[in-house]
């Protein structure tokens, strides 16, 4: 039956009929029951042949169909049928990648669609294709998710700078709700608890989008470079960011470090070379300072007291004359 429905695909015989096929395929995955049927359909690879033709996406009647047939494939997702999609061999997930195109779409249907599909598919417990994601899409597409928060958070400070009389509150709401809503698509990721997906997204969400765009803006003076949007805003969006996502894993370091060390990425810290004169001298000065003059003192005498002794020679004393 696929086999047909992709020859009718092939013939390109106009929108009408791509969206009577979307439509068909989206309501017989919808209610399939039996696991044995399902695997009956996803056979013979049929699926993923029209995953990836080419559509028409410029349609927005297509377009919806499309994603939603898509979503309705990534809820069909578990350690058994996933086989059907991501190909170990050819190192290929076609549901995956093909929807992940779509993740700033200017519909938000679309966005949030694809957002369903990349939580299904990150909740499935195969190693073999989460490794593939780590190694193939998630920086990728990490990147360009934080990208893409970034961008939106600059439009909402422009849209508070600009708006002074309050006329564009619509607007406004808006744009908080969707930077809301990126936040927590954030934090349902960051509670599947992969690890190794959970790392790179915390690298990126720290050093791309935190602590550049979020702290910086706090810290840095109003003329500087690194200030990217207002205080104020920032302030805001960070309080929005520990309200919302309360799975971050712990960074190997404090934020103080992790500010010194963005600031300064790329310069080498000079270092003694370690001999026998040198070490130790760092932690003994520091312990000097803190303890001051008297426990030098003390130091003092106690390194004159382990000298080892001269040979002792005899005196003659004279007796009362």
């Amino acid at each position: 039956m696929f086999a047909f429905f992709l020859n009718i695909l092939r013939q390109k015989s106009g929108r009408y009929v791509c969206v009577q096929l979307l439509q068909t395929l989206n309501i017989l995955f919808e209610n399939i029951s039996h696991e044995t049927s399902l695997y009956y359909l996803l056979s013979n690879n049929h699926v993923n042949s029209i995953i990836v033709h080419k559509f028409d996406f410029s349609d927005e009647e297509i377009m919806a169909y499309y994603i939603s047939f898509l979503k309705t494939l990534s809820l069909k997702l578990n350690s058994h049928t996933v086989h059907f999609f991501y190909n170990e061999h050819t190192n290929d997930f076609a549901l995956y990648t093909e929807a992940i195109k779509f993740f700033n779409h200017p519909e938000s249907m679309v966005r949030i669609a694809v957002r369903t599909i990349t939580l299904n598919v990150y909740k499935v417990d195969n190693q073999h294709m989460l490794h593939y994601i780590r190694d193939k899409t998630a920086v990728p597409y990490f990147s360009n998710l934080v990208w893409f928060i970034g961008s939106h958070v600059i439009e909402l400070d422009k849209c508070v700078q600009t708006d002074e009389e309050h006329k564009n509150r619509g607007k406004l709401s808006d744009l908080v709700a969707e930077h809301l809503d990126h936040l927590h698509y954030l934090n349902d990721i960051l509670i599947i608890n992969c690890e190794f997906l959970n790392d790179v997204l915390t690298d990126h969400l720290l050093n791309r989008l935190f602590l550049p765009l979020y702290v910086y803006s706090l810290v840095c003076q109003e003329k500087s470079e690194d200030r990217k949007i207002n205080p104020q805003v920032s302030l805001y969006l960070l309080s929005q960011s520990n309200t919302a996502v309360r799975r971050f894993s712990k960074p190997p370091e404090s934020l103080e470090r992790s500010l010194e060390m963005s600031r300064h990425r790329g310069r080498k810290k000079t270092q003694k070379r370690p001999n026998y004169k040198n070490v130790g001298e760092e932690d003994e000065e520091e312990r000097r300072v803190e303890e001051g003059p008297d426990e030098e003192r003390r130091l003092k005498v106690q390194r004159l007291a382990q000298r080892p002794a001269g040979p002792v020679g005899t005196r003659k004393v004279s007796g009362p004359r």
